[in-house]
C-alpha cells in the first residue's frame, strides 16, 4: 500500500491534557474544600467500580515529574485545569494561598520545561458548598465564577496566555443536570436549562476579566460537540437531525456566536410544558450580549458523532431521540464509542464555514484502550496509535480545506479517573499503575513524539 506524508504548519501547537479532579488527587489537602465530584464520588452507588478521585494519579504532589515526562514527549503545550475549590474552599470569600501557588510553581515548571500552559477555569468541580446553594442554576454562582476568574488570572496571567473558561457546559448541564450520571447527579430538564444559561453567562462575564487582568492572552472556550451519522442508509429525515444538531450543538454553539438560542429548540421546549410560553425568566436584558462576548478561539472536544438508533420514518420522526455510540459495522473503543475520524473533518468545516470562527483548536480527542505493560514492560497500544493517526490525517484534511486549527491536544497525558466510569478506562498515552504511581510511555506516547519533533507523520494512503 503506498503511503504519504501530512505536515502541519509551522508552529502548530501539538499538546495533551488533563483535569484536577481526574489527576492531582489530594482532594482534602493544604486547604482543598470539597467539590461536587468530592461529594458525588463518595456517594455509594455513583461510581461505576466504587472508586474516588482522591488520589488518582497523585498529580498534585507528582506534578515535576509528570511535567518531566511532557518535555520527553517535546509537547509544546499543556493543558490543564484549575480545581475551583483547591483557591476558594468556600467558592468565594477567603483565599487558600496554598491552592494558588500550587499552580503557580505548576505554570512556572511548564514554562521552564518549554511547553506552554492552556489553563482551563471550570473542569465540572464546583466547590460544594455553592451546589447546597443551588449551584448552576443560580444567576449567583455565575457571579461568583466571575470572583475566582478574577483571582486566578490576576495571579496567573502574567505567565498564562492561553485562557479556557469552562469545559464542555454540554456536559455539565446534561449529563450533571438532566441525565444524573455526573456530579451533582440531578436529573430535571428545566434546571438543565437553566444550568446552561448560567455557565454560558458566567463565561461571557468573565471574558472581560480575563482580557484586563492577562494582558495579551487568548481567551476562549471548549464544546464537546457531536456530528450527526444516520445509523442506515436510508435514515435521511432532516428534522430529526436539525433536533439532535439543536440540543446537543447549535443550543451552545448559536448564543456564542450572536445567534440566541435556536428558536426551534425553544419552540419545542414551550410546546412540551419543560419551558413557559411568556417569558423564559432565567433570561435577563443583555445576557446575551454578555455571552457572546468576543473571543480569541473555539477548543472543540470530539469523540464520536450521534447515530440515529433507529430507520426513521415518517410515521416514527417524532419518537424521542438518545445520543448513541453503536452503529452497525463500525469499530469502538473500550468505552462503548464509536470510531469515526471522518466526523472531525465534518464538524471542522461547519465550524469554520458556517460560524466563521477565527480559530479553533482540538482541546481533547483520544480513545480508551485498555491495553497494558508487557513482559517486557512495554504497552503495545497499537489501537490507539491507529486512532490518533486517522484523527489528525481528518485534521489535517480539514486545514486543506482553510479551517483555521491551531493545535491538537490528545485525552489524556496519563491514565486517570474516569468520571462515573472510574478507573475502568484507560485514555491515557502514558500508563499509570494506580498502585505504586509508576507511569510508562505506551507506544502511542512514542508515536506521538515523533509526531511533534517531525510537525507530522507518515500514513497509509486509505488515511489520506
Amino acid at each position: 500500500m503506498s503511503s504519504g506524508r501530512l505536515t502541519f504548519p509551522d508552529g502548530f501547537m501539538w499538546g495533551t491534557a488533563t483535569s484536577a479532579y481526574q489527576v492531582e488527587g489530594a482532594w482534602n489537602e493544604d486547604g482543598k474544600g470539597e467539590s461536587i465530584w468530592d461529594r458525588f464520588a463518595h456517594t455509594p452507588g455513583r461510581i461505576m467500580d466504587g472508586s474516588t478521585g482522591d488520589v488518582s494519579c497523585d498529580h498534585y504532589h507528582r506534578w515535576r515529574e509528570d511535567v518531566a515526562l511532557m518535555k520527553d514527549l517535546g509537547l509544546k503545550a499543556y493543558r490543564f485545569s484549575i480545581s475551583w475549590p483547591r483557591v476558594w474552599p468556600a467558592g468565594r470569600g477567603r483565599v487558600n494561598q496554598k491552592g494558588l501557588d500550587f499552580y503557580s510553581r505548576l505554570v512556572d515548571g511548564l514554562l521552564e520545561a518549554g511547553i506552554e500552559p492552556f489553563a482551563t477555569l471550570y473542569h465540572w468541580d464546583l466547590p460544594q458548598i455553592l451546589q447546597d446553594k443551588g449551584g448552576w442554576a443560580e444567576r449567583s454562582t455565575a457571579e461568583a465564577f466571575v470572583d475566582y476568574t478574577d483571582v486566578v488570572s490576576r495571579r496567573l496571567g502574567d505567565r498564562v496566555k492561553h485562557w479556557i473558561t469552562h469545559n464542555e457546559p454540554f456536559a455539565t448541564a446534561v449529563l450533571g443536570h438532566r441525565v444524573g450520571m455526573h456530579a451533582p447527579g440531578l436529573s430535571d430538564l428545566l434546571t438543565a436549562l437553566k444550568v446552561s444559561h448560567n455557565l454560558l453567562l458566567s463565561h461571557g462575564w468573565a471574558v472581560p476579566v480575563l482580557r484586563r487582568n492577562s494582558s495579551g492572552s487568548e481567551v476562549g472556550i471548549t464544546l464537546i460537540l457531536f456530528p450527526l451519522v444516520p445509523g442506515s442508509s436510508n435514515t435521511t429525515v432532516p428534522p430529526v437531525f436539525r433536533r439532535l444538531d439543536g440540543s446537543f450543538n447549535r443550543w451552545f454553539l448559536d448564543p456564542l456566536y450572536g445567534r440566541r438560542y435556536p428558536a426551534d429548540i425553544i419552540a419545542e421546549y414551550i410546546e412540551a410544558g419543560y419551558l413557559p410560553a411568556d417569558n423564559v425568566d432565567f433570561v435577563k436584558s443583555g445576557d446575551f450580549e454578555a455571552i457572546a462576548s468576543h473571543t480569541d478561539f473555539l477548543g472543540i472536544n470530539y469523540y464520536s458523532p450521534v447515530i440515529l438508533r433507529s430507520e426513521v420514518t415518517p410515521e416514527n420522526e417524532n419518537e424521542p431521540m438518545t445520543l448513541l455510540y453503536h452503529g452497525p459495522g463500525y469499530e469502538y473503543t473500550d468505552i462503548g464509542m464509536m470510531v469515526y475520524p471522518d466526523g472531525l473533518r465534518h464538524l471542522l468545516n461547519r465550524l469554520y464555514f458556517e460560524y466563521q470562527i477565527p480559530k479553533i483548536y482540538i482541546t481533547e480527542n483520544g480513545a480508551s484502550y485498555s491495553d497494558g505493560p508487557d513482559m517486557k514492560g512495554r504497552v503495545r497500544d497499537q489501537k490507539r496509535v491507529r486512532y490518533l493517526r486517522d484523527h489528525l490525517a481528518a485534521a489535517h484534511r480539514a486545514l486543506q480545506s482553510g479551517v483555521p486549527l491551531a493545535g491538537y491536544f490528545v485525552w489524556s497525558l496519563m491514565d486517570n479517573f474516569e468520571w462515573s466510569f472510574g478507573y475502568t478506562q484507560r485514555f491515557g498515552i502514558v500508563w499509570v499503575d494506580y498502585e505504586n504511581q509508576k507511569r510508562i510511555l505506551k507506544d502511542s506516547a512514542l508515536w506521538y513524539k515523533q509526531v511533534i519533533a517531525e510537525n507530522g507523520f507518515a500514513v497509509p494512503a486509505r488515511s489520506r
